[in-house]
C-alpha cells in the first residue's frame, strides 16, 4: 500500500471529523430551536462519530511509528484499541438512542417539522458525504471499519429524522420515527457486536479464523526432512498481519546449513496459509511433549 494511498486515507478521515463537528452544531441548534427531540439525538450521534472518527485518525498515525526498544513488534494494535473503543461508544450512542425512542412512544411531543426537515436534509447528506470518503477505506482495516460503521448508523438516524419530519409535516403520525430507530439500531448493534468479538479476540491473541492448523502441519511435515511440528503459537498484531512460532523436530541430526534450507522450505508452505511473520526453532529429539498445541505452561 502506498504513501499516496495513506495520505488519501489520512486526509478523508480528517474532512470526516470536520464535517461531523459541523453537522453536531448545527442539529444541536436545530433541534433546540425546533424542539425536536430527534435532532438532539442525532446531533449526540454525531459527536459519537466525531470522537470515532478521530480516535481512527489518531490510531492510524501511532500505528505508523517503527518499532522501538520498547516495542519491538511497533504500535500496529492502536487501531485495534481505537476500534474497540468506537464499537463501545457506538454502543453506548445506541443505548442513548433507544432510551429517547422509548420516551418518544410514550410521551410524543410537537416540533417545528420545516425547520427540523431542513436541518435533517444537511445532515444527511453531510453523512452521505463521510460514508463515501470512507467506504473505499472500510475494508482495509478494522479500525477504519469500525469508524465506518458509526457513520453508517448516523446516515441511517439521518434518515429517520428526514422521514419522519415528513410524515409529521404531512400526517402528524409521529409513531414511525422511533419504530423504525429500534429496527436500525439492532441491525447496527449486531455489525457492533461482530467487530467487538474481532478486536477482543485480537487482543486476546486467538489463532485467526480460516487457517486450518491440521491442514498447515500436514503440509509442514510433508517437506523433506521434517519429522514434526509442535508447540504451535499463532496470533495477530492487527486484523491484517499474522504470526506463528513453532517448533519442529527434524529426522536427523544435521548441520545449521542443512536445516536452515529445511526451514526456508518450510516458510515457503506457511507462507501460502496468508501468514506474514514466522519463527521456526529447528530441532532435533530435544521437546518431549510433541503435541501441536502445548497443553500445559512451560
Amino acid at each position: 500500500m502506498g504513501h499516496s494511498h495513506h495520505h488519501h486515507r489520512e486526509r478523508n478521515l480528517g474532512i470526516t471529523v470536520f464535517l461531523n463537528l459541523i453537522i453536531t452544531v448545527a442539529e444541536v441548534v436545530g433541534g433546540l430551536l425546533s424542539g425536536s427531540l430527534a435532532l438532539l439525538s442525532d446531533a449526540l450521534h454525531n459527536f459519537g462519530d466525531t470522537i470515532a472518527v478521530l480516535s481512527s485518525f489518531i490510531a492510524l498515525k501511532i500505528g505508523k511509528r517503527t518499532p522501538d526498544e520498547r516495542m519491538t513488534y511497533g504500535y500496529k494494535r492502536a487501531e485495534i484499541l481505537a476500534a474497540l473503543f468506537n464499537t463501545l461508544f457506538l454502543f453506548a450512542s445506541l443505548l442513548i438512542i433507544f432510551r429517547e425512542a422509548v420516551l418518544r412512544l410514550i410521551n410524543p411531543i410537537e416540533i417545528k417539522s420545516t425547520l427540523m426537515l431542513i436541518v435533517a436534509v444537511i445532515g444527511l447528506l453531510a453523512n452521505l458525504f463521510s460514508v463515501l470518503l470512507l467506504k473505499r477505506h472500510s475494508k482495509e482495516s478494522i479500525n477504519i471499519r469500525s469508524a465506518y460503521l458509526h457513520l453508517i448508523a448516523d446516515t441511517l438516524s439521518s434518515v429517520l429524522v428526514v422521514l419522519g419530519a415528513i410524515i409529521i409535516m404531512f400526517t402528524g403520525i409521529r409513531i414511525i420515527d422511533p419504530i423504525f430507530t429500534f429496527l436500525i439500531g439492532i441491525l447496527v448493534l449486531k455489525e457492533g457486536i461482530s467487530i467487538l468479538r474481532e478486536s477482543v479476540a485480537i487482543l486476546m491473541q486467538s489463532a485467526p479464523p480460516g487457517v486450518d492448523m491440521d491442514k498447515l502441519k500436514e503440509r509442514v511435515e510433508e517437506v523433506e526432512g521434517v519429522k514434526n511440528i509442535h508447540h504451535l503459537h499463532m496470533w495477530r498484531s492487527n486484523d491484517r498481519e499474522i504470526y506463528l512460532e513453532a517448533h519442529v523436530d527434524l529426522e536427523e541430526d544435521m548441520s545449521i546449513s542443512e536445516a536452515d534450507s529445511i526451514r526456508k522450505k518450510i516458510e515457503e508452505v506457511i507462507s501460502g496459509f496468508g501468514i506474514n511473520h514466522t519463527t521456526i526453532q529447528m530441532e532435533y529429539d530435544v521437546c518431549e511433549d510433541k503435541d501441536l498445541i502445548r497443553r500445559k505452561s512451560p
